[in-house]
């Protein structure tokens, strides 16, 4: 299915809700043992009525659901979300009947309700759907976020066949806002309230569903999401694949002038012109490094396989001009002196 960033809500799956401390993973297992249409929901022994995005129950299933030990420390946390706005909830100090409601309930992909059985969703089974916004509210109140808010804010952040970023094509990637598809450990570090070296930390831990990829010089990292719900089985791209899409946008913006920091950059050229590189993705054509060379270039390069810098010139990093190529005259034998001195002079006139 296509998850694209202008749709509200994504799909979190119940089986891999968030990971580590913090109010958000408390919020998910909240959210996914609440009711999923209205009824009549039979637990430890009583009946409640609840509608959609509500539980009722005891303070001991209470705290087997949010997974701490005593009362205090559930009530704590129940406080704690409530003020921040995402739930509210009841407790009767007679019968000890405890009922909470999640306020972000999303019911626009539900479905057609089931009219019998239970109305609480069996642990561990199905999905959550979660609006993309949840987290915003705590980087708007400069809340210092713990493992569970990260986990949760890069899920909700996830886009997959996104049409203004072409590397959303290969694999489920993390994307903030229009221009936000290339991330750097500063920028998730200033919105988490995180030292740059916790926010890597970070994704070391967590490498079993994020995974981070460094684009070439200070244009950042793409974060790839690799359990997000898709059709077909995720497989993450390689460097060299990602490398090629990279500098296919360069080519389309050749004349742009660069007005901004690098990483500013390069997430304006992906958001302009990922549309013009997405069906050379899809057509999974054999991958070719000199491709984006003219003919004249892959005349020559296919007699340099045991030069010296063959790893370094052939991978279609520099784009040059027929001119500037036949200046050089490079329809000669391969000598290890001339390629080094092509070499420079390619990479001089791309500076």
């Amino acid at each position: 299915m296509k998850c694209l960033l202008k749709y509200q809500w994504v799909k979190l799956m119940r089986s891999h809700l968030p990971q580590g401390k913090g109010v958000m993973g408390s919020w998910a297992r909240l959210a996914s043992r609440a009711a999923f249409r209205k009824g009549t929901a039979s637990y430890c022994g009583y009946s409640n009525p609840v509608t959609p995005g509500m539980w009722s129950g005891g303070i001991v299933g209470l705290k087997s659901i949010l997974g701490v030990r005593t009362r205090k420390q559930a009530l704590e946390m129940m406080d704690t979300l409530s003020r921040l706005g995402y739930i509210k909830y009841e407790l009767d100090p007679h019968t000890k009947k405890l009922t909470y409601l999640i306020t972000d309930w999303v019911v626009e992909c539900s479905g057609e309700e089931c009219m019998d059985g239970n109305v609480y969703a069996s642990n561990d089974y199905g999905f959550l759907c979660l609006p993309r916004n949840i987290t915003q509210r705590l980087a708007d109140n400069n809340y210092i976020f713990e493992e569970s808010d990260a986990w949760l804010d890069l899920w909700c952040h996830t886009v997959f066949a996104e049409q203004r970023n072409a590397f959303s094509f290969l694999a489920p990637t993390i994307q903030y806002d229009d221009y936000g598809a290339a991330l750097t450990l500063e920028t998730l570090g200033n919105r988490w309230g995180w030292e740059k070296t916790k926010v890597w930390r970070f994704f070391k831990k967590y490498g079993n569903v994020f995974a981070l990829y460094r684009l070439p010089g200070s244009y950042g990292c793409l974060v790839f999401n690799k359990i997000y719900p898709t059709q077909a089985e995720t497989v993450l791209p390689t460097q060299d694949k990602i490398v090629r899409i990279l500098n296919e946008i360069r080519i389309c913006a050749k004349g742009i002038k660069k007005e901004e920091s690098d990483h500013a950059y390069i997430n304006r050229l992906i958001a302009w012109y990922s549309k013009k590189v997405i069906s050379s993705i899809l057509s999974n054509a054999e991958e070719n490094r000199v491709a984006l060379f003219s003919p004249i270039i892959r005349a020559y390069f296919s007699q340099c396989w045991n030069c010296k810098n063959y790893n370094y010139d052939c991978k279609g990093y520099y784009n040059t001009p027929i001119a500037e190529i036949k200046k050089n005259h490079i329809r000669g034998p391969c000598m290890p002196v001339d390629i080094t001195k092509i070499a420079k002079e390619i990479f001089i006139y791309e500076q």
